[in-house]
Order: structure tokens, then sequence, then C-alpha cells
């Protein structure tokens, strides 16, 4: 009895020892199979980022597969104002956003406050003078209503390109990205500034005739479907210091997702793309 009861246990032992070992075997080989080398081990990392829809967006949706082979999802959530995006990346709801110029950056960071830093330039959307009562600069009479954007970060930008155009003049001394309509010391024309409009409604105050002239930032202006190049009267100067840029929370600028998101949007295909998409209404760092 003692010889078939130890025979037994012998049998079950060696049964689970068996089991025990088919188990690791197939884990080993899943992991080989599953495996790549040039991804992060496990699973994919996600980097969810905030944009503007165009260009922002779109130019994100063409970083996906290039970021993909890096081991990386991207995650894109869309906003259609310039406050949410700062509010949800600092809140931890992002990881980065794609929405916002240099001095607007800096201009949130002095307001609120923000632990934030530029992690890389991507491309510039030159702001545009829309009409269509005139079209030329030249064109716009004694006393036209110019209506602006009630973004203060962009003022210093429109009085920058008017005065680069010859229609005002700065003070001297005045720093342009800081510049309001009170530094304006020469107007020949006398235009009138109307800066109570939210940037996105700019192309729909274009659309229902409003004002002799507007100043619509690119993006709005392609989201609305006009095309700065052909429909605005005058761009910006391509060498704008308003260059978008990939922002983040301090010292995430230096981990390998965010250095992988902004190679992928620096990279020759995606700088490629911007220029065959849009033309120049959209300008890519390099």
């Amino acid at each position: 009895m003692k010889k078939f009861l130890f025979g037994l246990f012998a049998a079950v032992l060696v049964l689970a020892l068996a089991a025990c070992g088919t188990k690791d075997d197939n884990k080993s080989g899943s992991d080989a199979t599953d495996g790549d080398a040039s991804e992060p081990a496990g699973e994919k990392t996600t980097i969810t980022v905030g944009a503007s829809p165009t260009p922002h967006a779109v130019i994100l949706e063409k970083a996906k597969p290039l970021l993909e082979e890096k081991g990386y999802e991207l995650k894109i959530e869309s906003y259609t104002d310039y406050v949410l995006p700062n509010k949800d990346l600092d809140e931890g709801a992002l990881d980065a956003n794609y929405f916002q110029h240099i001095p607007y950056l800096e201009g949130q960071i002095a307001d609120f406050g923000y632990d934030f830093v530029n992690a890389g330039a991507i491309h510039i959307e030159p702001i545009g003078v829309y009409s269509k009562k005139y079209k030329t600069l030249e064109e716009l009479p004694d006393g036209a209503t110019i209506l602006i954007s009630n973004s203060v970060a962009d003022h210093g930008r429109v009085l920058a390109m008017l005065e680069e155009k010859g229609l005002i003049k700065l003070a001297d001394g005045v720093e342009k990205v800081k510049a309001e309509l009170d530094d304006i010391v020469e107007n020949p024309k006398n235009l009138q500034f109307d800066p109570n409009y939210e940037p996105a409604l700019m192309p729909q105050l274009y659309n229902n005739d409003e004002g002799e002239a507007l100043l619509i930032n690119s993006n709005f202006a392609i989201d609305a479907g006009l095309n700065p190049m052909e429909d605005a009267i005058a761009l910006e100067d391509k060498e704008s210091p308003y260059v978008n840029i990939v922002a983040t929370k301090s010292g995430d600028e230096n981990s390998d997702a965010i250095k992988a998101l902004v190679e992928v949007l620096t990279s020759k295909e995606i700088q490629d793309f911007i220029v065959e998409e849009w033309n120049g209404a959209v300008v890519p760092v390099k």
C-alpha cells in the first residue's frame, strides 16, 4: 500500500512539473513572437496630445504611423479654443499640446503660472489680412475699420505686420511682440481698430463682410475653407517669430516619448507633407 501511494505521489509530481515547464515555454515563445526590437518592451506607450483641428491635428494624424514605428501610439484630442489645451496639460489630461506659438505660451505662463516648456518648434502659420471689399492694402480708405481678435497675445503680431506693410508706425523702443494699440504713433490712413472678437469667429465675420478688413490666423482661415495664399490681400512675412510649438510640462521634454514626437514632427517626411498640403499657408520651421 505504501509503495502504491508513493508511486501515485511521484506520478502527480512529474505531471505538475511538466505542466509548469509547458506554461513557461509557451510564455517565452509568445514574447519572442510578439516582441519587436525596434519598440519599447511591452505594450506601446500612448502619447496624448491636444491640438487645434487645422493644421495641427491634420499634421499629427500624418505623424501617427511614423510614431507607431517607434513604438508609440498617438492619441489626438482636438480643441477649438486657446484656453483648454493648456489647462488640460496642466491637470495631466494631456502629455503635450500642439496649437500655440511662443509669445502665447509665454503669456499663459505669466498669467497662470504654468510650469511648461517649449519642447520643439514645428511650423509657422502666417497671419493674413482679408477683405471682401478691397484687393490690396493700398485700396483701404481713410478711416477704414480693421477687425482684430481679442487675443492680446496676437496684438503685437498684428501691429508688427501692419507696420512692416507700411500702414502704421509703432513707438521707438517698443518690443514688437508686446505692442498694443496705444503704441501706434503714426496712422496715415486713420485706421480704426476693433479688437473685440474671438479668434475662431474671424472667418465668419469675413464671410459676413464685416469691417473693411480683418486679420485672421491661418489655422482658423484654413479650417473655415479659406486659402491664405489666394484669399488674403496680405500675408505676414515668413520669418515671423510666431512659430508653433509642442509644449509640455517642464522636465517632460527630456522623456523618450516627447523626444520621439518632436523628432517625427520635424522629420523630412512631415515637413514635406506640410509644404505639399498647404502650399505656403503653413510653413515648416526647417
